[in-house]
This record gives C-alpha cells, sequence and structure tokens, in this order.
C-alpha cells in the first residue's frame, strides 16, 4: 500500500483517495495518514463470519470517497460475489506467486516444495473467482537451493513495490497491457 501512495505524484494518473483497512493496528494505516492519505477502519471480527454485513459497511465506506480504482494490498478477505460485481472492472489485487499457479494461501511454501526453480508475484483484475482474473502484471523472481518460505517471500516483496505501481499507473490510465518485470 505504501509504494502505491508513494508512487501517484507528479503526472501519475491515479491519486489515493482513501486507505481502508480491517485492523486497526496495521502500520499501513498509519503510514497512509502520515502521508496525508485520508484512512478508514471496518473491521471484520465484530461480523463474526457474517460477510454480507461486513461488505454493507466497506461499501458504504467506500461509495462516500468515490475511489474509480480499488487496489487491495494485504486485505485478506474474500469478497461475495454482490461486493465483487458491484466493483467489478475497478479492483485490483496483488497475489504472491505466478498465477495461475498457487492461488490462495501459503504460496511461497508450495512453490518451494513443488521445486519451482521461479516464483514472483502478479498483478490480477478481482473477478468472482478467487485469485483468477486477468493478469495485468507479473515479476519472476528465482527459488534458491537454500530458499525457506520467509526468504522467498523476501525477494518476491520486492518485486510486488516495483510490479504494482507499474500497473496501476497503466490500469489508472485505462491500459490493460501486462507488464513484465524480471
Amino acid at each position: 500500500m505504501v509504494a502505491l501512495i508513494d508512487s501517484m505524484t507528479g503526472d501519475h494518473p491515479a491519486r489515493p483517495v482513501v486507505a481502508v483497512c480491517n485492523n486497526a493496528d496495521a502500520p499501513g494505516i498509519e503510514k497512509a495518514a502520515a502521508r496525508g492519505v485520508e484512512t478508514e477502519v471496518v473491521d471484520h471480527r465484530p461480523f463474526k463470519g457474517d460477510r454480507t454485513a461486513f461488505e454493507t459497511v466497506l461499501n458504504a465506506t467506500l461509495e462516500r470517497h468515490a475511489p474509480d480504482i480499488i487496489c487491495f494490498a494485504g486485505f485478506m478477505r474474500i469478497f461475495t460475489d454482490r461486493f465483487i460485481s458491484h466493483w467489478q472492472d475497478r479492483m485490483i489485487n496483488i497475489h504472491p506467486s505466478l498465477l495461475p499457479k498457487y492461488r490462495g494461501l501459503d504460496t511461497h511454501a508450495r512453490a518451494i516444495a513443488a521445486g519451482e526453480a521461479e516464483a514472483g508475484c502478479t498483478v490480477h483484475e478481482v473477478t468472482l473467482e478467487l485469485d483468477d482474473g486477468p493478469i495485468l502484471g507479473q515479476a519472476r523472481v528465482p527459488v534458491m537451493p537454500d530458499d525457506t518460505p520467509e526468504a522467498l517471500a523476501a525477494r518476491v516483496l520486492e518485486q510486488e513495490h516495483r510490479l504494482y505501481p507499474a500497473v496501476l499507473r497503466r490500469f489508472a490510465a485505462g491500459d490493460r497491457t501486462p507488464v513484465l518485470l524480471s
């Protein structure tokens, strides 16, 4: 999230209107506020698994700020079809694998266990299927013989901070041509 905010300067076609988090203790909220971005917290825990109720509040929060694009960055929630359909074609997400491989969680451990020679990250449009929307960009890193999931995650995160801002710039300008970094 911070990499995205920091990239939106000068002639960038997008500007951050709000940083929304589902965890009040997340360090990103404080960092966004320090950069002059309005912040909101919509904690999912009080809804006790009622995704529709959570999404109703989240949607109202987003509607107040009227974003043109929603960029997910560590917002680890699975959304209902209703929410996704409402914001369709305006949501992008970053995932720590080279999709379509390793959708879901534990991507780095799974890539290492499978003996992959490379791993990476993918920015994709959010659609009704989990981690399955059109790919807007990918960045690759080698998997080292002595890699741990944590070491691989650290290298992938460096690429996420390069890839996501590059994809956002294009997406905000209406260009959905995939960005490929290595």
